[in-house]
């Protein structure tokens, strides 16, 4: 498997892609050889463009990249209008519609819906305003991750943003590295909180400071190997690396080339970074580190992990968990962060949006890595006008918990490898848990995450419950199920979920988390959060508390809707985008 992979990009990778994705894209989608269309598929992705599942043919997701979650003036109205005139499909989402936004995990946007002829004209109205796709999924380095208001915030300890530009720039855009042995994730955090996630990163600068030559230096401890999927998640592990700012970039780029160089490119399940720090340990990565660098750089410094909160399971009281609200900017500014529980806008939400940015901002957009939006640079005296805009009625500012802590990835829906639907699945719970449970009134944090398979997208093993897509039997048929887990989350001291129960069917899911939060509001501490709650009960009483039960949730698509080629259509299925006898819903 690892040495077709390897064959295949040997063959034709990176920039070389775009010119064949034109060329079919001018031919038509039935112009790719049926013999081939693994292998281009899998070429594809370097550029952003993913094929989606089966039954699907001929529509494709288009996943855009933004070093930090930043969406400079214009940049999300074009991917709003992109969205509105090309990612229409031949069946509506129940929620959603047809047309809309996915914001992800890692600060980026993906685009359903899309047809192989219309790429070049998309790239083409996306790239006008400095948007690309260029290097959004394949064996390259991914979105980078950083503060979503690095530059913004007056108390950021160490100035990132043009540190994350240069990387961008210098690093991920060299086509020299582009080849890699698996996806490769980069952050860089120099605020306090830790919104950027490190622990959870192929390599990751987090703020610290030393005494350097007798003076204090401020710069970043260097963490290397953490990641999430395939149930084997690993901590970003310390290499004992301080580095000042100026010697950040080349940093970063000396741990890239040693992956590229010395990673494993024979077996696809053990070649992620995390897994050559496993190897090798880290002792000995920070001397082939060391070896590489023009520089000797000193030991670990005094790092700040002990202040991060971001989805770190503390009081809010110690700092922010997610962004969401109102929050000082500078003396005269604010930034506000929009609540997209699932992280989907509709076209017209996202249009929206731009335009309060312009209206009220400087039209620049932040998103978080909790799929949130956030609107920078707006002079306190318009906040109150902001505030009372419609779209802030939907996705507001100030949301229910259940609301607020929700994430879920794209599952079957449209993604190939996926086990069960997430996005309308996890709206439809949240629906059901503000309606039916009670939460104690100073718990405004509870962070409930949703993948559609161990791949873990949707960050379930960070989550105060974290769910899994599997499938289990139920009176005799197969049904859509979850492995429910709890007690994750990163910050100072980052934990992966414990499984509570598995294979799950869908439809009790709600009623073992209304029973688990119930407990944690009667049995709890005072000011004591779910995090803390959990690791204060221990393991099996938490198992005796979680007992999975069907209530009055209905669940959106309990039968396996893997077996349709669309979970949310009656219709047989639709084939390729460019047949005219495609299944429509007109």
């Amino acid at each position: 498997m690892a040495g077709d992979t390897e064959a295949v990009k040997a063959d034709c990778y990176g920039d070389e892609v775009r010119e064949h994705i034109e060329r079919f894209a001018a031919a038509g989608y039935d112009a790719i050889p049926d013999d081939e269309r693994e292998a281009w598929f899998s070429r594809f992705k370097f550029w952003g463009l993913f094929h989606q599942r089966s039954g699907q043919e001929g529509y494709f997701m288009m996943r855009l990249t933004n070093c930090g979650g930043v969406l400079e003036p214009g940049q999300l109205r074009a991917i709003g209008e992109v969205a509105r005139d090309y990612a229409e499909g031949p069946a509506a989402n129940p929620v959603f519609g047809n047309g809309f936004v996915d914001l992800t995990t890692r600060q980026s946007v993906q685009i359903h819906w899309l047809k192989l002829e219309d790429v070049p004209e998309i790239w083409e109205k996306l790239e006008s305003v400095g948007v690309s796709s260029r290097s959004a999924g394949g064996d390259t380095m991914r979105n980078i991750s950083g503060c979503p208001v690095a530059g913004k915030d007056a108390d950021e300890y160490v100035e990132t943003r043009p540190l994350l530009d240069e990387i961008q720039a210098e690093i991920r855009d060299d086509e020299a590295l582009a080849n890699l042995p698996r996806k490769f994730n980069i952050s860089m955090t120099g605020c306090r909180q830790g919104c950027a996630q490190d622990s959870i990163n192929d390599v990751a600068l987090e703020p610290a400071r030393k005494l350097v030559d007798g003076e204090e230096r401020r710069g970043f401890n260097v963490r290397a190997g953490g990641g999430l999927g395939s149930r084997e998640p690993r901590r970003a592990r310390p290499l004992d690396v301080f580095v000042t700012p100026d010697r950040a970039v080349e940093t970063v780029r000396a741990f890239v080339e040693l992956y590229m160089e010395a990673g494993n490119r024979e077996n696809r399940n053990r070649n992620r970074a995390r897994f050559f720090v496993d190897e090798h340990g880290p002792e000995a990565v920070r001397e082939m580190l060391v070896e590489r660098l023009d520089f000797s750089p000193a030991h670990a410094g005094t790092d700040l992990r002990g202040e991060y909160t971001y989805n770190a399971g503390r009081p809010s009281e110690r700092g922010d968990h997610d962004h969401v609200g109102v929050h000082d900017q500078d003396p005269d500014h604010s930034y506000v962060g929009l609540t997209v529980p699932i992280g989907r806008l509709t076209a017209g939400e996202a249009i929206e949006l731009a335009d309060l940015a312009d209206a009220y901002g400087s039209g620049e957009v932040r998103l978080t890595r909790r799929q949130n939006p956030l609107i920078v640079d707006v002079p306190d005296e318009a906040v109150d006008d902001l505030l009372e805009e419609p779209l802030l009625e939907t996705h507001r500012p100030e949301p229910e918990t259940f609301t607020r802590g929700a994430m879920a990835c794209t599952g079957t829906e449209f993604c190939s490898i996926a086990l069960a639907e997430t996005k309308t699945r996890m709206a439809a719970m949240v629906r059901w848990l503000n309606a039916n449970v009670d939460l104690p009134d100073d718990v405004d944090q509870l962070k409930i995450h949703m993948s559609g398979c161990t791949a873990d997208c949707g960050q379930a093993m960070t989550a105060d419950i974290g769910m899994q897509g599997m499938r289990a039997r139920k009176d005799g048929e197969m049904v859509e199920a979850m492995d429910v887990g709890v007690g994750g989350g990163v910050g100072a001291e980052p934990a992966f979920i414990e499984w509570v129960h598995q294979r799950v069917p869908a439809d009790e899911v709600p009623g073992l988390v209304a029973d688990l939060v119930a407990a944690f509001a009667a049995l709890r501490e005072e000011g004591q959060t779910f995090r803390e709650w959990v690791e204060a009960t221990g393991h099996e009483s938490i198992i005796e508390l979680a007992e999975p039960h069907e209530t009055s949730y209905e669940d959106p698509c309990l039968y396996d809707a893997k077996q349709s080629w669309y979970p949310f259509s009656d219709a047989e299925g639709a084939d390729a985008a460019t047949d005219a006898t495609a299944v429509s819903d007109d």
